[in-house]
């Protein structure tokens, strides 16, 4: 069959005047422009380039000394020498019903190693079907992790015995359980449990991981078979990872601002949270998953938005302990969690907080016109308007005035301020600027205390970045941003876990010399990751330390040497002391 003249020239032309390939394309284009002379716009735009990139294609065509248009593409290897060779060992080893990892390791043993997939490629294409799920018994013997017990607190018994545990600092945390009474929260909070493993003995155990820093609950498989760590928790066997990733499922938001408040009514009294100021802030928890109820955020550790849980977080100024935390949050709902926070605070103390300070977009004007006629004072930000720059860009020089912070570590001790009264949402509210504080654009604070000096203002706000340091401690100690689940309701229970354990942290460190501002990580790795024996008699368990460098600093604590009576250890108490080893022979 042959086609007609003008509909023969049409496909012809078509063929030169739209390349169908990316090197076609660039050979007629250039042919255009240097053979005949049409001018550089018009070619760009014929054959679909901008005029920029038509004349960087130029510039390297004219140094290129063997342009390559018309070479035959390289097509790689037709066969495959390792599957060929090993074809036929393959297929007699699955004659055999082996799977395709043992046939990989025979093979790698055999020195002509071959990964699993190739080997099911292999016998894909032999016609053999994948085989059925075998059960532990039937496969071949090799070196497997062991099955625990099962976590059944009826079987939880203190026979007299001794064993090493590597979380041995995980009992310094005992005392203040037991005086702070942790077991009542749960049933406070009306938290889920079972008879094999009650509600009690469920929340130490999700809260033992976040004192030992364990990332995910999965990696808890590393030391369920530590003795100690079961102990701690009041069990027989610590609890596998599909019980801890499931259990927070079965908790609503609900009960967990119940065991929140019920954390606050156990610590009343205590130093973890006096309550003459407060930092706020947000922090955006990412998710690397899809789901619907995950929207998206700012996350500022990425400099961009993307699916993540927002957590609205309460850190207390005199302890630098959180003492609330909200992850039940949707868009369009932040402006009303400092609100949120207030009657939560008002609920568990009997007052209104004194003192907050939080960033410029915590709330909105009117917000901050409402804090103010609740009488709670603040300090805040205002956000750089392109006028409010252009303001202070216009300030004579005259017009500015220096303080001094009696901020000792501080490199910017002497920055500059205006200040100036301003109506905002119908409130009249203080406004400074603040020059030569270490930030290359002015901070222009808000206030509604009109009272306080510029210097205590300047340097009360200043100490705001112990939220921004907390924050990155729990980031890197207590993996806020390691997500058990991708609904926020886990996460909630999550961040509530972080408030308790942040809380212990601190009264440890408010008794040891040295580090009562210490961070959790540090705390950790001086104090708390100490390897112990333990002896359990008739009616006491003793934790001996091994030596360590910082242990002087456990002894001067008081803490050793003290036996206090545990109520989940029915009939005994708990004795800190340190190791001392038998003394060696004499010398013949």
């Amino acid at each position: 069959m042959t086609l007609d003249k003008p509909k023969e020239l049409s496909i012809v032309r078509r063929f030169f005047l739209q390349p169908a390939s990316p090197k076609q394309r660039q050979y007629e284009a250039l042919r255009a422009y240097f053979i005949e002379g049409r001018p550089a716009p018009e070619v760009a735009v014929a054959f679909g380039y901008s005029t920029g990139a038509f004349h960087v294609l130029c510039h390297h065509f004219r140094r290129d000394p063997a342009p390559a248009f018309f070479v035959s593409p390289r097509h790689g290897p037709q066969s495959q020498p390792k599957k060929s060779a090993a074809r036929d060992h393959i297929v007699r080893l699955r004659k055999q019903n082996h799977s395709v990892y043992e046939i990989s390791q025979q093979l790698k043993e055999q020195g002509r190693p071959l990964s699993p997939t190739a080997v099911r490629e292999v016998l894909k294409a032999e016609g053999f079907a994948p085989l059925p799920r075998r059960a532990d018994d039937e496969r071949p013997p090799y070196p497997r992790a062991t099955a625990e017990a099962v976590a059944d607190v009826r079987q939880f018994q203190l026979g007299p015995r001794r064993f090493s545990t590597a979380c041995g600092g995980l009992f310094l945390f005992v005392p203040d359980l037991v005086r702070l009474q942790l077991d009542p929260l749960t049933q406070q909070a009306s938290l889920p449990g079972s008879k094999l493993i009650p509600s009690a003995q469920a929340l130490r155990a999700c809260l033992a991981l976040k004192l030992w820093s364990i990332e995910r609950k999965s990696h808890v498989m590393a030391l369920v078979a530590d003795e100690g760590l079961a102990l701690f928790a009041g069990r027989n066997v610590f609890p596998k990872k599909s019980f801890l990733s499931e259990y927070s499922s079965r908790i609503d938001h609900a009960q967990t601002v119940k065991l929140l408040a019920a954390w606050q009514a156990q610590t009343l009294g205590e130093s973890l949270a006096p309550g003459e100021s407060f930092n706020l802030d947000f922090h955006s928890v990412p998710y690397y998953g899809q789901h619907p109820l995950v929207e998206r955020h700012f996350v500022s550790m990425r400099s961009r938005r993307q699916p993540s849980v927002l957590v609205f977080l309460a850190q207390d100024a005199g302890s630098h302990a959180f003492c609330y935390a909200n992850a039940d949050l949707r868009k369009g709902e932040e402006p009303q969690q400092v609100f949120t926070f207030v009657d939560f605070w008002k609920r568990t103390h009997g007052t209104r907080p004194r003192h907050l300070v939080f960033d410029s977009k915590l709330t909105t004007y009117a917000g901050l016109a409402r804090l103010d006629a609740l009488g709670i004072d603040f300090i805040t930000l205002r956000r750089r308007s392109p006028q409010l720059l252009k303001d202070i860009v216009l300030l004579p020089r005259s017009a500015w005035r220096t303080v001094e912070l009696d901020v000792p570590t501080r490199q910017y001790r002497t920055p500059r301020y205006y200040e100036q009264t301003v109506v905002l949402a119908g409130c009249k509210l203080r406004q400074m600027y603040l020059q030569d504080l270490g930030h290359e654009e002015p901070t222009i604070l808000l206030t509604n205390q009109r009272h306080l000096t510029p210097k205590r203002l300047i340097t009360r706000y200043a100490q705001r970045m112990l939220i921004e340091n907390a924050l990155s401690d729990a980031v890197r100690f207590f993996h806020m941003d390691a997500l058990s689940s991708a609904v926020g309701l886990k996460v909630d229970f999550d961040m509530a876990l972080l408030v308790v354990a942040s809380g212990l942290y601190r009264l440890l460190a408010q008794r040891m010399r040295g580090y009562a501002h210490a961070q959790a990580r540090q705390i950790f790795r001086d104090l708390i990751n100490l390897p112990a024996t333990i002896t359990v008699s008739q009616s006491e368990v003793e934790v001996s330390f091994h030596r360590r460098s910082h242990l002087p600093i456990i002894l001067a604590s008081g803490l050793l040497d003290k036996p206090v009576r545990v109520p989940w250890w029915p009939g005994h108490s708990l004795r800190l002391s340190t190791h001392t080893s038998p003394p060696s022979a004499p010398e013949s």
